[in-house]
Parts: structure tokens; C-alpha cells; sequence
């Protein structure tokens, strides 16, 4: 007796074939196999929602390959991902080869190992037509949304814009963090750092944190001249030790990963997107070739919101605690956690290794840098949860002076690392000297400082996913794909520190989604349609209702607002400029690649100037030159696409001839010598430097350099996430901040 498997991944199709003997036949339906049709809406407003399903001719193939393979088999087993998507996949598979929901045989796994997968195999289940009726509900909204909002857009403010049930709210909160940095006024204050030295010489600091017994907040001391009368009165005053404090605490491990938590760890400490992250973990997820083992999973299912461990995992991890690091690491009872997420499904599991023995270092050969770094991130996290907690010893030295200024010192020391053992870099130490109350001191220095305080940030992948997970936007299988829609849709750009800043055209579109459909980007009403999908899934509501809901007063309003809006109104400002062409004027325009001015005779006159003044200038050098195209002669023009300004022939849509336009980092090429380093933009969009001499010299960066060399090994330096700029050579280490970086959310502590 035969049986086919069906799952959506090459990859994972291989991993699973190898436990598996000859009677299973394992086939992938890469991905999606039956959807939505891409011409034309696709649903049935008028027939209760009816959804209109095709197979796409891509997938044609595939879909007469799973008959043909079904022919052949006895059985059919659908093994696809266990989430909603993961059971629709299997629900369309099923429909295509002829299979009732009821008749259909589903397993699932969280994890793609041997012992998993004969478990599931041993316990089939139908398909779950709740989880399916959740995943349909979402598809039909986020269809309906995007294919009467986005061609709204396209007619009141310009071609190839887009809207979206979750990805408008997410530029609703980067375009609002932009507003807010705006209006941001900077407030001076200022504070004193002493250096104090007792009988011992060993010298350490202490901050004034109180005068008069009255403690000083931030912002208490603003100016300098407040500054300057405190230091005079410290000029001639004594100083000793007014007390003392010794405390022990406990730090505890964080929580193993979620997809969200997994998204900000990886963003803050590795600097990868979060698109960066899901498909790494994906392929870690799906296999790995292990040398002669063949592939292998090495982590469990990456989209989850559950933070449980596994009774299997939990017994594995104490045993290889104890044989790597000791006994005195272990912990006499598993650690729990609860699971913050309302709706996380209790029987999943947090994202972990699937073999605790399996450490970072044994698997290394047979990882990309990237895989590596990512696996060792969930392995010392998932493990760090079943270790013993931290043992600190925390002291606090007040220090008094004659006239009641207080200063004081807060040192750790570290008594047992515990968990910490898996992070020594975290692992900080302060030390101060051993020191008795009263004891007199003597200040060898006064430090005063100047502070600004500072905007918010902006929203970076860890920052932006921690922020729709607490609007509730979206669920833990959306952060990744929505960040990168807005970004590959020209919404929003990343600048060299790799956080986010809306172009000009999302504010035109949220102030416009925001005025006249507050419902599609309003946080609360997005987090309930969040919770309604949640509850169709858990069979508590019916789809279609929730549809009808909120597809009447939407196609009402889209309707009213038709007539009520005018284009120009949005995307047209007066400007004191005159067209040198023809002297007419000019307008300020705001198309989908940004602000730029054009002649109001068009399309008599089609002169347009950029407001960049580096483009500019671009555009004066080009009409300075008189370039022709090389195709027709027609004079070439400087026009701005998604990905920049660049030539483009100004007999378009005749000639549709295009030229990129060098940008030059004032960098000679450190490899020849001879070009120099310019900034080009691969296939998929990703900006990249090189040597203009290339294909000669093949010299290039993936970061931007700063113009700088490495004062160690003399290679290029480049800008890197979190204000950092690194040497480009991966063999040297130097590094150095150009800003602070914010600090990491702490563990919990324990008295």
C-alpha cells in the first residue's frame, strides 16, 4: 500500500522523505497551489461572499503532477505547516484532487524529526475547517480592501500605490513616529559625576543624585548656570561615606522565543530584517544537510506565540546542561512560562532547537554565517530558560558632603552566572572598593555633563514588530511580510542605521486613509478584526457575517468619497518657481516616487525639476551635457523611480530607453586603485557600493562606507545597524559608536 505526502516545501518534502520507507511517496505543492485570481476581484459581493478559487497557470504543472502522483497511491496524507495558512493549503489540495474535508487525512508537527513525524503519522486527524474558514475570511478582507482602496489611490493620488487592511496601519505608525520626531523640542539639563577616593586610592564614581535630602529627577538641573553655582559649592567641601547597601538578587533567563520575540532578538543583537529572520528560520525549520545524517530540521515551527517547551525537549536540555557546564547549572524542576498571547494555542511550542544536544559549534561546518548565528541565538535562548538563575550581588554607595549634596555609586558583581554562562558578554561587572560607612573621602574630580533630551526613535524591524504585536496588528505569520510590502511598495525607506522614515508619499496616503477611512487604519478596529478572525477560528463566529460587516459601510463610504475627492486638492502646492522653458508656473507635485515641481502646461510643456538639490544638480549636469539616446537621439532626461533618480529617455513611451545614474561616495576603489566606489542597486532593489571599473574590478560592499579607513588593518569603514561603524573586513574586529544605542528590554528580576 502507497501513500502520498503532500507538503509546500521542496526542502521540507526531502528532510521528511528519509523517515519514511518505501511505501510514502513525498511530493511539494511549492507553496500555494489554488487562490484568489490575480485579474479580477475574485469574490462574489453580491452572493454572500462566494470566493472564485483558480489554479494559476504557474502552477498548472504542479497541480497535474499531485494527480497524476494520487493516481498511483492508495492514500493521501496532507502534511502542510500547522497554522491557518498551512490548513487552507491542505483544504485547496484536497479540492483539487477530489477529496472531501471530512475524508481528508491531516498530520501535523511541530518539528520535521523522525520521533515527530511517526507520531503524527500514528494520528491523523480531518481537516479543520474552522482554522480554514479563519485563513478564507482574512484572504477575502485583505482582498477586498486592497483591490477597491488601491485603484482609489491610483485615480486621487497616483499610479502603482497600494492599501492594505494591516499594512496601512503599519505606515500609520511609522509616518506618526516621523511627526513626533518633527515636533520634537529638545529640553537642555545637566548632570555631575564625582570621582571619589577613599583610604584605599582605589578610585570610582558616583552621580549627585540628591540635594537636601530632595532627590533630583532628569531634568531638575537645566542650565549651566545652576551647574555652576552647585560646583561652587562643592569646591570647599568634605566628603565621606554616608552608608552602605549590599543586596543579593537572582536574575532569571528570558522566555524561549515567539516569532515576534525572535523578530526583535534578531534585529537588536544580529542586525537582520524580519524578513532576513523568517526565511533563515525557515530553512533551519525545513532542513539542513547534516553531512552523512542528510537533512535535517534543526528548529521547530517558526510561527508561534507560544512560549511552551516540550516534556521531551525539557528532559534533554537538563541532561546536556548538566554534561556541558555542571550540576550546579541545572535546575531541580523545569522552569514554565505562561504564554502572554490571549489567543496562543497551547499544544504549539516555542521556536527551539530540536535536539538540545544538537550545540551551535557541532553544527557549524554545515551552516552559512547567517544560518549559524541565528541557530546559536535560539539554541542559547531555549536552553538559557532551563538553567539556573543568576546570583548578582548588587551594592549601593551613598556618599554625603558637609553641605548636603549626595552623591551615588551602584556597582554588581557577579556570584554565580548561571544562565549568564550562555551570554558572557552580558555578563557586566562594576566593582567598588570594600569601604566603611563614615569613612572619608576625598573627590579628585567633578564631572558636569550636558544632556539633550532626545526624540523618539524610530522604528526599526525589532522596534516596529513589538508595536504591532501590542496594537495586536496583525499575528505572528504577518510582522515580516508587512514590513517588507510597505517597504518593496516605495511607503517607506531605510536610512544607515536601518530605521525606518516614511517618503513624502505616505503621508499623503495616510492623512488621506486617516481622514476619510479611519476604520482601515484605526488600531483598535484592526486589533478587533484581529480578534474576530481569532474567534471564526475557534469556531465562535461565522465568516461571512464578520465579512458583511464590514464590507457594507466600507463600499458606501469608498463610493461617497469618490465624488468628494479631488487630486489636485492632495497632491498639488503653489510654488514661487517659473518654468524656464516657457515661463509659465510651476506646482509642487507629490507623485509615488516623492516631491518634485512641474509645469502647470502640461502636457504642452513637460519640464519638471527635482526638489532635491543634490538631484538638482544631477538634472542641470544632464541638460548641461546634452546626453542623447543611444536608441532614438531624443535628448535624455532625468526622471526618479523607486529606487532613485536615473535617465530615461524623453521620447517615452516611443522610446522607453533607460541609464542609471552613478552615484560616487568620494571613495577611490581600495581594491584597484584606479575607479571609484559608486552606489548601485541589485536586482531585487538592495543597495550595494562597487567599483565602477567593473566588470574589471569586482571590488564591492554591502554597507555604505563611510569615506573612512580601518586605523588597524586600513580597509574601508562602513556604516552598520544601531550607530555603529564597523571595518568591512571580516577578519578585523574594529568597531566604534556614533550613538548611543538603546538599551535591551532586561529579564525579569527575582529578590
Amino acid at each position: 500500500m502507497k501513500n502520498l505526502v503532500i507538503v509546500e516545501s521542496p526542502t521540507k518534502a526531502k528532510t521528511i522523505s528519509k523517515f519514511l520507507g518505501r511505501n510514502f511517496v513525498v511530493k511539494s505543492s511549492f507553496g500555494h497551489v489554488r487562490d484568489l485570481p490575480k485579474s479580477k476581484l475574485g469574490v462574489d459581493v453580491e452572493n454572500n461572499f462566494e470566493p472564485h478559487y483558480i489554479v494559476s497557470r504557474d502552477k498548472s504543472k504542479v497541480a497535474k503532477e499531485l494527480k497524476d502522483a494520487a493516481k498511483k497511491c492508495d492514500g493521501i496524507l496532507f502534511a502542510t505547516d500547522e497554522d491557518r495558512e498551512g490548513e487552507a493549503i491542505s483544504w485547496h489540495l484536497a479540492n483539487i484532487l477530489g477529496i472531501e474535508p471530512k475524508d481528508a487525512k491531516r498530520i501535523v508537527f511541530h518539528e520535521i524529526t523522525k520521533t515527530a513525524i511517526m507520531h503524527a503519522l500514528e494520528n491523523p486527524r480531518p481537516l479543520d475547517l474552522k482554522m480554514v474558514d479563519a485563513q478564507q475570511a482574512r484572504r477575502i478582507l485583505d482582498r477586498l480592501v486592497g483591490y477597491e482602496l488601491s485603484p482609489f489611490l491610483w485615480r486621487k493620488v497616483a499610479k502603482g500605490l497600494s492599501a492594505g487592511r494591516v499594512q496601512s496601519v503599519a505606515v500609520r505608525l511609522i509616518v506618526e513616529r516621523e511627526r513626533e520626531i518633527k515636533a520634537f523640542n529638545p529640553e537642555e539639563y545637566w548632570s555631575i559625576e564625582g570621582a571619589f577616593t577613599p583610604d584605599s586610592k582605589e578610585i570610582f564614581t558616583g552621580k549627585l543624585y540628591a540635594i537636601k535630602d530632595k532627590k533630583i529627577d532628569k531634568l531638575d538641573i537645566k542650565t549651566k548656570a545652576e551647574i555652576d553655582k552647585i560646583l561652587a559649592d562643592l569646591e570647599k567641601t568634605t566628603y565621606k561615606v554616608e552608608s552602605v547597601e549590599e543586596k543579593k538578587t537572582k536574575r532569571l533567563p528570558s522566555p524561549p522565543f515567539t516569532t515576534s520575540t525572535l523578530q526583535q532578538e534578531a534585529n537588536s543583537h544580529l542586525g537582520f530584517s524580519a524578513k532576513q529572520t523568517m526565511r533563515l528560520a525557515q530553512q533551519l525549520y525545513e532542513g539542513i544537510a547534516l553531512g552523512t545524517e542528510g537533512s535535517v530540521g534543526l528548529i521547530t515551527y517558526m510561527r508561534t506565540d507560544a512560549v511552551n517547551l516540550s516534556e521531551k525537549f525539557l528532559a534533554e536540555a537538563k541532561e546536556v546542561i548538566g554534561t556541558n557546564f555542571g550540576k550546579k547549572y541545572q535546575l531541580a524542576t523545569p522552569r514554565f512560562y505562561n504564554n502572554k498571547s490571549k489567543n496562543a494555542q497551547e499544544a504549539h511550542e516555542a521556536v527551539r532547537p530540536t535536539e538540545a544536544i544538537r550545540t551551535p559549534e557541532s553544527i557549524e561546518q554545515y551552516l552559512d554565517r547567517q544560518q549559524f548565528r541565528l541557530y546559536d541565538l535560539i539554541w542559547r535562548r531555549a536552553m538559557a530558560t532551563q538553567m539556573a538563575p543568576a546570583e548578582l550581588n548588587a551594592t549601593t554607595i551613598d556618599i554625603s558632603s558637609s553641605n548636603d549634596y549626595k552623591f551615588r555609586a551602584n556597582g554588581q558583581t557577579i556570584v554565580f552566572d548561571g544562565f549568564l554562562k550562555l551570554f558572557p558578554d552580558r555578563a557586566k561587572e562594576n566593582l567598588l572598593p570594600v569601604i566603611k560607612t563614615n569613612e572619608t573621602l576625598t573627590c579628585t574630580e567633578l564631572k558636569p555633563e550636558q544632556h539633550f533630551t532626545e526624540p523618539p526613535a524610530r522604528y526599526s524591524d525589532a522596534t516596529l514588530v513589538k508595536a504591532m504585536e501590542n496594537y495586536g496588528i496583525g499575528r505572528p505569520s504577518t510582522y515580516a511580510p508587512t514590513i517588507s510590502t510597505i517597504e518593496d511598495r516605495g511607503y517607506i525607506e531605510r536610512n544607515e542605521q536601518k530605521r525606518f522614515a516614511p517618503k513624502d508619499i505616505a503621508y499623503i496616503v495616510n492623512d488621506l486613509l486617516v481622514e476619510h477611512f479611519f476604520h482601515v487604519v484605526d488600531y483598535q478596529f484592526t486589533a478587533e478584526m484581529e480578534n474576530n478572525l481569532d474567534e471564526i477560528a475557534h469556531g465562535k463566529k461565522e465568516w461571512r457575517p464578520v465579512i458583511s460587516a464590514f464590507w457594507k459601510p466600507f463600499k458606501e463610504n469608498l463610493d461617497k468619497k469618490e465624488i468628494e475627492i479631488d487630486k489636485k486638492v492632495l497632491t498639488e502646492e503653489k510654488s514661487d518657481e517659473k518654468c524656464k522653458k516657457c515661463n509659465s508656473d510651476m506646482i509642487i507635485k507629490t507623485g509615488r516616487f516623492g516631491k518634485y515641481l512641474a509645469c502647470t502646461k502640461y502636457p504642452e510643456c513637460k519640464t519638471t525639476k527635482s526638489l532635491n538639490a543634490e538631484e538638482a544638480k544631477q538634472q542641470e549636469a544632464i541638460e548641461e551635457a546634452n546626453e542623447k539616446c543611444e536608441k532614438c537621439g531624443e535628448p535624455m532626461t532625468l526622471r526618479r523611480g523607486r529606487f532613485g533618480p536615473f535617465l530615461g529617455c524623453s521620447g517615452y513611451p516611443k522610446c522607453k530607453n533607460i541609464k542609471n545614474i552613478e552615484v560616487k561616495m568620494n571613495m577611490k576603489c581600495p581594491k584597484c586603485g584606479q575607479g571609484d566606489i559608486v552606489q548601485r542597486r541589485s536586482k531585487r532593489g538592495k543597495p550595494f557600493y562597487s567599483c565602477n571599473r567593473y566588470p574589471d574590478c569586482e571590488y564591492a560592499l554591502w554597507e555604505k562606507p563611510t569615506g573612512e579607513f580601518c586605523p588597524t588593518c586600513k580597509q574601508p569603514l562602513t556604516y552598520a545597524p544601531k550607530g555603529v561603524i564597523k571595518c568591512s573586513s571580516k577578519e578585523c574586529d574594529f568597531k566604534k559608536n556614533t550613538e548611543e544605542s538603546a538599551p535591551s528590554e532586561s529579564a525579569p528580576t527575582e529578590e
